[in-house]
């Protein structure tokens, strides 16, 4: 068997804020912060948080603003964004909120950055934003680090001076700003291995490092499920890959549903197709078998860290699954031996 524990490569946690059905997303919100906390006890490198407008079910719309509770209820666990939809924003908006967070939890914070807009018209406009904003990313970007830099239009207070590591979401070009910004690439594992290996390659060759240093570093976001065997681990993913199914088929993602109540449905053609495809982009298994996977796909993308991601009906299980992968993987000792080190925090940074 292969382990995480042999290679440098550390385990982080993304988590979308997904409600249930018939929950409060306050509930939700909560449970993102408590899960922060579980992720910190066992020994994971960050805790990232993200940004959705309008999606019935999902309760993370305020990225920075869950970021500053999660950090608040923590200590150690780098705390950040996965990410910040620059083109929904102002960039010295933007700026002056991590400046914010990094002054008050010194050292913890990651800026996680992507390019998304609002998923319809309807949220679109609300957000003042077209569809063509997410084509001024790098422009966006480049203003964003200048506040932190000192050569923005203005100064950014607190921002200026501080050093937030900054991270690109690979979503549309990000993978190419990521590298002629000279800035850590966060790249979804595909269902496609080999395009997640040709974009981390393609990274690699065309990035270019800033002034002040930095090398590539690149983050493999990946949804998985530990548990005793492989059919209970794919059953953890169910109610999440339901909910995609419905977002791709009605253009809404749905709250959370118990697999059992997904399992009992009669799906259309286009449900099912888009059901199936979703749980092909999952991986599952037991604790030796996804550790294997996650290390082979580590080594394979050139991956420098893993970012995981799942979201189970019960949160319980979600933890349980967590807390099986940190044990095989050995996050806990990692941690604890890396405790001076976030990764790109000490190559990519502004000052």
């Amino acid at each position: 068997m292969t382990s995480l524990r042999r290679l440098p490569v550390h385990l982080s946690v993304l988590d979308r804020s997904l409600t249930r059905e018939g929950e409060h997303p306050a509930q939700a919100l909560r449970e993102t912060v408590r899960f922060a906390q579980q992720a910190e006890e066992l020994g994971f490198l960050r805790f990232w948080v993200s940004e959705h407008h309008a999606v019935p079910g999902i309760a993370g719309s305020a990225p920075t603003v869950l970021a500053s509770a999660v950090a608040s209820a923590t200590s150690r666990i780098r705390v950040g964004t996965g990410g910040v939809m620059l083109p929904n924003h102002q960039p010295l908006v933007v700026a002056e909120q991590f400046g914010v967070l990094e002054s008050l939890f010194p050292g913890r914070i990651d800026m996680g950055l992507g390019r998304s807009v609002g998923f319809t018209d309807g949220i679109r406009k609300a957000l003042r934003v077209g569809k063509d904003a997410a084509e001024g990313f790098g422009e966006q970007i480049s203003e964003l680090l200048g506040y932190f830099e000192g050569t923005g239009p203005v100064r950014a207070r607190p921002a200026e001076g501080l050093r937030v590591p900054p991270f690109v979401l690979a979503v549309g070009s990000g993978a190419a700003i990521a590298a002629e910004h000279g800035l850590p690439l966060v790249i979804g594992a595909s269902r496609d291995e080999q395009r997640t290996r040709e974009a981390a390659r393609t990274y690699r060759e065309a990035f270019r490092p800033r002034e002040d240093g930095g090398s590539p570093y690149v983050v493999v976001a990946v949804n998985a499920a530990v548990a005793d065997t492989r059919e209970q681990a794919a059953r953890l993913q169910i109610p999440e890959a339901w909910s995609t199914a419905v977002s791709r088929t009605r253009g809404s993602f749905t709250p959370l549903i118990p697999a059992d109540e997904v399992l009992a449905r009669t799906m259309t053609p286009k449900e099912r197709e888009a059901f199936e495809e979703a749980r092909l982009s999952q991986l599952h298994g037991t604790e030796s078998e996804v550790t294997e996977a996650l290390a082979g796909l580590a080594e394979r993308v050139g991956a420098d860290e893993i970012l995981l991601t799942l979201n189970t009906y019960d949160p319980a299980d979600r933890l349980d699954s967590y807390r099986r992968l940190a044990r095989a993987a050995g996050t806990g000792e990692r941690r604890t031996g890396a405790a001076a080190s976030s990764g790109p925090s000490r190559t990519v940074a502004h000052s």
